[in-house]
């Protein structure tokens, strides 16, 4: 459980940000700028707020109506940050034994080797800083701050100076770091990508203030976040389950609640629980279902609202056996199909089109 509610100002800058969140990850979204690392740093001890609360599972790091600011040593915080900052003179092996050599016994809940093993770190022990890949210093960087034991992991942009590859990479460590360590996980990022794939919650943020928070399914969805999402960003997070594969042409069957759906992923094993994004962007409407057709996805539902805006485009809420599929159209459309909330049509999606 996070419970964070604090204000500080900085310059011209005001942090005055509040919210709470018993996930798993909890994901910080939001522009360059908008106080995501501030906040983050708050949270750290690095910087102490004017006022407010900082608690991480019913432990209070801050309080400044009753005086409390637990040092920034005692506080049992993890942080990785963008570039990894392991120290140049130490092996990962060295690195890696920091933390844990300052962490008292009693309170540790992770063992060196398991971190190794779930990390990939075997290969690198012996090796330093200098002579280790962008991914593999921040494998060894999250291994380290790991072996703290720490009451939550602080994880500020770390993939931002990786590459796609490296970028994949990393982000199926943290996935199975979540699924293995049971602990806070505070994620930063301006990549919607990453938090689809990641967070339960997402709190998104601009100029200092938290504009929402909630689930990610509930909150990447709203077309009235899309001045903070991005314009082609939006879309709806499906949380599904692999049923079948064609291995031949590289595609899977998933399943959820409002049906099946094809997608290309050749990897998906059979019974495997996934999340994807189908994009605003990428759904197309008919009003009656289109026969010989390229795209492998039609699906039935009903108009929940519109949303037209004052540009050329306009949001469609499709409920689709409960779930709220988001399609971006043009007005143009909108007009010539006649489209109004209630109405019965059929949401089209390409299997490449949707992200994993």
């Amino acid at each position: 459980m996070l419970n964070i509610d604090v204000t500080k100002r900085l310059g011209d800058f005001s942090l005055n940000a509040s919210f709470t969140s018993d996930s798993g990850v909890t994901a910080l979204f939001g522009r360059s700028g908008s106080g995501k690392t501030t906040l983050v740093n708050a949270i750290a001890g690095l910087l102490c707020p004017e006022r407010g609360v900082v608690e991480v599972d019913g432990e209070c790091l801050y309080d400044s109506s009753r005086g409390i600011d637990v040092a920034v040593a005692s506080r049992r915080v993890g942080y990785v940050f963008q570039e990894g900052r392991l120290f140049p003179h130490l092996t990962v092996r060295g690195n890696l034994s920091y933390g844990y050599r300052l962490t008292r016994a009693d309170q540790r809940y992770v063992e060196f080797a398991h971190v190794v093993e779930l990390l990939g770190l075997g290969g690198l022990l012996d090796r330093r800083p200098a002579n280790l890949s962008g991914g593999e210093k921040q494998r060894a960087a999250i291994g380290r701050a790991l072996l703290a034991s720490p009451r939550v992991l602080l994880m500020d942009e770390p993939l931002a100076a990786l590459d796609q590859q490296l970028k994949a990479e990393i982000l199926e460590y943290i996935e199975r770091l979540h699924a293995n360590i049971r602990i806070p996980i505070i994620y930063v990022s301006h990549a919607i990508e990453e938090i689809v794939r990641l967070a339960d919650v997402v709190v998104i943020m601009a100029a200092g203030s938290v504009v929402t928070a909630g689930k990610v399914s509930d909150i990447m969805g709203r077309p009235e976040l899309r001045e903070q999402t991005g314009r082609f960003e939006g879309g709806t997070v499906i949380e599904a389950k692999v049923v079948s594969q064609d291995k031949e042409y590289g595609l899977a069957t998933i399943a959820f609640n409002g049906g099946q759906l094809v997608i290309a992923a050749p990897d998906a094993g059979v019974g495997h629980e996934i999340r994807l994004r189908v994009r605003a962007r990428d759904v197309s409407i008919a009003l009656t279902r289109p026969p010989d057709i390229s795209v492998l996805n039609v699906l039935s539902g009903r108009i929940v609202d519109i949303h037209a805006e004052a540009g050329p485009s306009a949001n469609v809420r499709i409920d689709v056996g409960g779930v709220r599929l988001l399609a971006r159209i043009t007005r143009f459309s909108l007009q010539k199909l006649a489209l109004s909330p209630g109405q019965q049509v059929y949401a089209l999606v390409k299997a490449v089109s949707l992200d994993r």
